[in-house]
């Protein structure tokens, strides 16, 4: 995940290993470029990550990794490496150097015969001041978004932090919901992404930054299936989704904010209506909370696929205020929520833009 992430190697998120006597492991050193070696698709596999900087201590390679050593290192400037090496043309050409059926992977054979373009050194410097300009301003605006992120939830837990104020109840989200219902299981039911297949089915990994996000890597299904799932789960505006399942996706959450019946959802997320007094948005915030996580956090199952059980979210107790208290908290919140996707907007912008330059400026047919 860090050569993955890094076009440039971050030692601040290494784990640490005991390397015994006589073990025979790749130490890495400045210069060297980290391959990862398979990935979901062919077009994730070979993400390289350059070692820009001295390493003050001993850092090894695992072994989902490859790397290369450069001949004549002196030939090179680090910088154009990792921008060149992740370019569109070279990266279109080490996907082709992948192959396999649900997993890829890079055959070094055939990863070890791409040509790349290299410049005088001159040249690669005027490259690297340039996109380095654009990768500047996108760690900044990274960072502005993680103290961004630090400052919402600060003040989400201080302002639910109400037990003991007056007309505070506490309740279960048994006690304050109106139903609760999810989609169905493509297995027994229908197929996904089939030749008819147009209609979004969203799942835990469609739903981000407390949004539904439709992209090209949202499953499909027919109109059929749409017919059956809507029967069941009867979504509408307003209802808060639960994602139950899914490595890094469980307790994901979204408010459907509107409805038009031209997607459905998986049968791990939880579709809850609340009693008219409850905002869905402020049971979010209430569950997003930490002091609240703690309810439910430790009952989810910690095998290969994550997941929590309805029983076990139903049972989470949370502080209801009235409902005007709500509408106070949830609008503070919302002014934090709006500044950070403002920032995430303005993130995506220029990577799209770095992206351009970098092509522009690496493509020297």
């Amino acid at each position: 995940m860090n050569v993955f992430t890094n076009p440039s190697l971050d030692v601040s998120t290494t784990g640490v290993v005991r390397i015994n006597k006589g073990e025979r492991q790749n130490r890495i050193q400045k210069g060297d470029i980290l391959f990862t070696g398979s990935s979901e698709t062919p077009e994730e596999a070979g993400m390289s990550c350059v070692v820009t900087d001295e390493l003050n201590d001993d850092y090894y390679m695992n072994s989902f990794c490859f790397g290369i050593r450069l001949n004549q290192p002196e030939q090179y400037n680090l910088g154009y490496l990792k921008h060149i090496l992740r370019s569109f043309n070279i990266r279109k050409e080490i996907a082709k150097s992948a192959s396999g059926v649900t997993r890829f992977n890079i055959s070094k054979a055939r990863f070890g015969k791409i040509r790349i373009p290299i410049p005088s050194l001159s040249e690669q410097q005027r490259v690297v001041d340039i996109l380095d300009t654009f990768t500047s301003s996108i760690e900044n605006l990274k960072e502005q978004i993680a103290l961004r992120r630090k400052q919402y939830e600060y003040y989400r837990d201080q302002l639910l932090d109400i037990e003991g104020k007056d007309g505070v109840e506490w309740k279960s989200i048994d006690e304050i919901k109106r139903s609760l219902k999810t989609g169905l299981n493509p297995r027994q039911n229908f197929k996904l992404n089939t030749s008819t297949a147009e209609f979004p089915y969203i799942t835990g990994k469609d739903i981000y930054n407390n949004q539904i996000n439709i992209s090209d890597n949202t499953d499909k299904i027919d109109a059929a299936a749409i017919s059956i799932i809507n029967k069941r789960a009867c979504l509408e505006k307003g209802l808060l989704l639960f994602a139950s399942t899914g490595c890094g996706t469980v307790g994901r959450m979204a408010i459907i904010k509107d409805y038009n019946h031209d997607w459905a959802i998986s049968e791990t997320l939880y579709a809850i209506k609340f009693i008219s007094d409850i905002l869905p948005d402020y049971v979010m915030q209430c569950l997003y909370a930490n002091y609240i996580k703690k309810q439910y956090e430790p009952k989810i199952s910690r095998g290969s696929v994550p997941h929590l059980k309805v029983a076990d979210l139903l049972k989470v107790n949370i502080p209801i205020p009235s409902i005007i208290e709500q509408q106070r908290i949830v609008s503070i919140l919302d002014t934090f929520e709006a500044s950070i996707q403002n920032l995430e907007a303005q993130l995506a912008q220029r990577e799209k833009q770095y992206e351009y330059y970098r092509n522009k400026l690496l493509t020297f047919e």
